[in-house]
């Protein structure tokens, strides 16, 4: 199977009017990407979907055509070292980068390839998790194009549930050092989490949608990803230490709107709050009793976070 094709399932069907190709980012790795035109006439503008780490397009079919149905065009890609997108390492399953700035270009090539080109505006973006870090930190280049931004339950800081930071960062940064880098972290190997019993799965309550994913995986097991690297761990706290700067929040000027989820043990809602604080024109609201992946919950979560969605984008120009 090509890599830039989409795969269907009987539960997860391709939505119907699918772009989907590849793109090739300055430092020459080869990036998967779909693209759809709203499901109406009218349009409100684009919505670039941003994955959170170890997910893959299909997964967002469902929230592609709630976005649709809503007036919005929707561009969505994978990051490098995931998904269809080109991995940098011999073992494909290693979710490794070596920096934030790598994640940086992916997310600028693409709106300069496919968003700008082909979506019509105004621009937004959804951007969840990893995701949501990586697009927080290209804010400041980025805002010249995208003009509102929904970060859902954003990687700003590691859960308090995984131990103390400091020890967690002396491991991870002696790690890399010591030429762990492209190693798994502590913990990690080959098998997705999608591949683990829904009781033990830490990101949603909603077991539809959890086997939904897995159904995914086992059709098309090549866009599986395993645990991270030392190197990737050690990029991400590198960005959110960047974050967390009082000096960098100031540089954002558009409006971000961050929702947190209440019974996260994947990110900090701690590092949420306080990097919320710092920036200009942002709001942040919970949704109290949902795990970490919002668009992946029960109902009565995930249409919490669409409401919240819908009074956001596409927002008026007085919004501050």
């Amino acid at each position: 199977m090509s890599d830039n094709v989409l795969i269907g399932i009987p539960q997860n069907p391709v939505p119907a009017g699918a772009t989907a190709g590849m793109i090739r980012t300055r430092d020459g790795k080869r990036l998967r990407f779909a693209r759809w035109r709203a499901s109406g006439r009218a349009t409100k503008g684009s919505i670039l979907l941003i994955t959170g780490r170890s997910e893959f397009i299909e997964k967002y079919f469902e929230t592609i055509e709630d976005l649709r149905a809503r007036g919005f065009s929707v561009a969505i890609f994978d990051w490098r070292g995931q998904g269809g997108s080109e991995r940098p390492l011999t073992n494909p399953r290693k979710g490794h980068v070596g920096s934030i700035a790598e994640f940086e270009t992916d997310l600028t090539e693409i709106i300069e390839q496919v968003l700008l080109p082909d979506c019509p505006p105004p621009h937004f973006a959804i951007a969840h998790s990893m995701g949501g870090l990586a697009t927080l930190y290209a804010a400041p280049r980025i805002s010249r194009w995208i003009e509102r931004i929904v970060l859902s339950a954003p990687f700003l800081g590691l859960s308090e549930s995984y131990g103390p930071t400091d020890l967690i960062r002396l491991l991870v940064t002696g790690g890399a050092r010591i030429g762990l880098g492209s190693a798994y972290a502590i913990g990690g190997s080959d098998t997705p989490g999608e591949w683990g019993p829904f009781s033990a799965n830490t990101v949603t309550s909603d077991l539809t949608r959890f086997t939904r994913a897995a159904s995914i995986l086992e059709a098309r097991p090549d866009l599986a990803l395993g645990g991270p690297t030392f190197g990737w761990l050690s990029a991400m706290l590198a960005a959110q230490d960047t974050i967390q700067l009082p000096e960098f929040g100031a540089r954002i000027a558009l409006p971000v709107l961050i929702v947190a989820a209440g019974s996260d043990t994947i990110v900090s809602n701690t590092a949420i709050e306080r990097v919320g604080r710092l920036l200009r024109t942002g709001g942040k609201i919970v949704i109290d009793g949902s795990k970490h992946e919002l668009m992946m919950e029960r109902d009565v979560y995930r249409e919490q976070f669409l409401a919240a969605v819908d009074a956001f984008i596409p927002g008026s120009p007085t919004f501050s």
